[in-house]
């Protein structure tokens, strides 16, 4: 794992190190406002590209309970900024406290300590059981409906999905299990790049202005096109052949894209353009995993039934 891994992160290096060049030689060449404002959005994504490969390739490198440690804090920052945009009432108050302090902790503590029955079943049938009924003993059934779906959509986006790309640490399929994670965060996070890249470059049709005003029918191909590609030559990271590695990467590239989607689609019937701003660039947390969400189950259940002794 270590060589393996090691390789990887010196090309995603060197990957980086081309783009902070590039970044630099057109920051010194733009003129126009508007040219200059792209560059400066694309070189504050490559300043904290480099931030996130360095936190992510130093947990893998700590080990699983680094890797499990990091996605809580994640978990966390991306409910925190979910509930500072979604409005809520005071009947909403010890359901929330009960997510932040004792659904999300425990979650991560079943899948840290491998329990992979009650890890899978805690949040979707305790924790969505108890936390309207506990809602139901303030009396404020204003919207209660809407309230309690809230909180159960707020802790199955940022707590459920995205533990499940720390779960494939759980996974024994030959290969190590830290391999898959850095697998899946590859081909996801390629896949925003290459479309962010290639709707620059060509991109001419609005896919869905009324939900993301930037996205574009070549940028979405192009660039999901460029992931599948590099999932296909990473499969030696993976159980997968060459041939299931391209249709498992392109798996996580349309799930990634339609969790980025619903995502956004949250975000505009919020009023709102990013989840937060803790990341230059970026946005916030949940900006950066909102791909992840409905990526990561769907990954981690197709190795797990599929590829697991």
């Amino acid at each position: 794992m270590t060589s393996l891994f090691a390789l990887v992160l010196a090309a995603i290096l060197g990957l980086l190190a081309v783009a902070s060049a590039i970044g630099f030689i057109l920051q010194r060449r733009a003129t126009e406002p508007g040219s200059v404002a792209t560059v400066h959005n694309l070189n504050a994504r490559i300043r904290s590209w480099w931030i996130m490969v360095a936190i992510f390739g130093g947990a893998i490198l700590l080990g699983d309970t680094a890797v499990v440690i990091l996605f809580a804090f994640l978990s966390f920052m991306a409910l925190r900024e979910f509930w500072t945009l979604t409005p809520s009432r005071r009947g909403d108050h010890l359901a929330l406290f009960l997510s932040f302090f004792v659904v999300l902790p425990v979650h991560y503590v079943l899948l840290g300590t491998l329990w992979y029955g009650l890890f899978a079943i805690f949040i979707p049938v305790y924790a969505f059981l108890i936390l309207p009924a506990v809602a139901t003993q303030t009396g404020d059934v204003n919207e209660f409906l809407a309230r309690s779906a809230r909180v159960q959509w707020g802790l199955m986006l940022t707590v459920y999905s995205i533990s499940h790309a720390p779960a494939l640490l759980m996974l024994q399929t030959g290969t190590p299990s830290a391999l898959l994670l850095v697998y899946l965060v590859i081909v996801v996070q390629l896949s925003d790049v290459f479309q962010y890249v290639w709707g620059k470059l060509l991109g001419k049709h609005r896919f869905s202005p009324n939900i993301s005003p930037s996205k574009t029918l070549e940028g979405l191909i192009g660039g999901g096109a460029s992931a599948i590609l590099v999932g296909t030559l990473l499969y030696r990271l993976t159980p997968f052949s060459p041939l299931q590695a391209a249709a498992v990467s392109t798996v996580i590239v349309v799930a990634g894209f339609f969790g980025g989607f619903v995502l956004s689609a949250i975000k505009r019937d919020l009023n709102a353009k990013d989840w937060g701003y803790v990341i230059e660039g970026h946005g916030g947390v949940l900006d950066r995993l909102d791909s992840i969400t409905f990526a990561a189950p769907l990954f981690f259940h197709i190795v797990r039934y599929w590829f697991t002794a």
